[in-house]
């Protein structure tokens, strides 16, 4: 099998792709294979290419097992800290600190607040949380003199420097840094640096970050990096991750699933008339999305911040975004079993999704969690 130098399943997908749709294997797939059928060929590159993804399956299910609990992680435009959220069934959430700050933001962020918390759990047990360091009313709280940070003639609306980061082993005790974009990287001039998520490159073996960034007055786009092993700083300098077809359009907010078949949807938002929620798909992590025009959210004003949950034990998966566009604001959902199929859930506690003990929550990120893990954090903040 001749493959690219990556030697990834996405180079034999691709090959595996034409052979379909071609009337005979060619020459330079299989050494001295001019003589093969379609069939055979198809049959050795089914192996190759399924052969790893089945693999990754497998073990996907083995560990989604051990899983019995949701968490949920927001922010709140009232303190700009991070909360929790606890779920038995992905339907109905409870704040693990009965609606008060698990992290209150002064204590963590430059600005003196966070905004748009992605938590992911990474493959060497250890929890991971990206943030936005930035308080769009801190001149109101008292903590600057002027609208932002730095002068918005220059810098534009909700302008900040980059990130805070954390990381820890059980959900309580955590180490956290602020990593400043604009410093690490002067020659890019970033005006913005917002909502960090976090997904594991398995090819690289590395944490990608994929965020929103806006270079001086421009238009805000996607870009990737990717982390170092301490979890504190950039290794690689920002690259463009997806170029919208309409150049005067913002996108922003974007979030990546990794997909059954080993390809990856990017949920993101396009700054449309009214803004709302987009996929796009590839089969590489970092690149090659492509552009679909739908709206997959069901809001009539503008929403943002979307995040992608599996429903446990079942081949479904949950959007939420945030409807900013309604008073008071909230999340709304919707759930696929295919990512081309949406169906309306409602907003919390309009439809089958519920919260118990918290209101108006902002930008958030679910993962799973064990039995043993979810008590531990419940526990935790019942004593304290």
């Amino acid at each position: 099998m001749k493959t690219e130098t990556t030697g990834s399943t996405t180079a034999c997908r691709s090959w595996f792709r034409q052979i379909l749709s071609s009337s005979r294997c060619p020459i330079y797939c299989l050494p001295g294979c001019a003589n093969y059928t379609k069939r055979l060929c198809i049959f050795i590159l089914a192996f190759i290419v399924h052969g790893p993804l089945k693999a990754q399956s497998k073990k996907a299910s083995r560990e989604e097992k051990k899983l019995a609990t949701y968490l949920l992680a927001y922010f709140k435009d009232d303190t700009h800290s991070l909360y929790f959220a606890l779920s038995n069934d992905g339907y109905t959430f409870s704040d693990v600190n009965e609606g008060k700050p698990i992290i209150a933001g002064d204590t963590i962020a430059e600005q003196k607040g966070i905004r748009d918390p992605h938590i992911m759990r990474g493959n060497d047990g250890y929890f991971y949380i990206a943030m936005t360091d930035l308080h769009i009313f801190g001149k109101q709280k008292g903590y600057r003199t002027t609208d932002w940070e730095r002068p918005a003639e220059l810098y534009d609306w909700g302008n900040n420097r980059g990130f805070v980061l954390m990381k820890s082993k059980d959900l309580i005790n955590w180490s956290h840094t602020v990593f400043d974009v604009h410093k690490a990287y002067p020659e890019l001039n970033v005006a913005c640096a917002w909502a960090p998520q976090l997904i594991y490159d398995e090819q690289l073996k590395k944490i990608m970050i994929y965020f929103t960034m806006r270079k001086g007055k421009g238009r805000t786009k996607l870009y990737y990096s990717y982390m170092d092993d301490d979890f504190s700083k950039f290794e690689t300098e920002p690259k463009l991750l997806f170029e919208y077809p309409d150049s005067t359009r913002q996108v922003l907010d974007a979030d990546i699933t990794r997909l059954p078949d080993g390809r990856f949807c990017m949920m993101y938002v396009a700054q449309e008339n009214p803004g709302g929620i987009k996929m796009a798909f590839s089969d590489k992590i970092n690149s090659g999305y492509q552009y679909l025009p739908q709206q997959v959210d069901f809001e009539r004003g503008s929403c943002e911040a979307p995040n992608v949950f599996k429903r446990l034990g079942q081949d479904k998966w949950v959007l939420m975004y945030d409807v900013f566009s309604v008073k008071p604001h909230n999340f709304g959902f919707s759930e696929t079993s295919d990512f081309k199929n949406f169906t309306n859930l409602k907003r919390f506690n309009e439809g089958v999704m519920k919260t118990t003990n918290f209101t108006t929550p902002k930008h958030g990120s679910v993962i799973h969690l064990t039995r043993k893990e979810a008590k531990k954090l419940k526990n935790y903040h019942a004593k304290n």
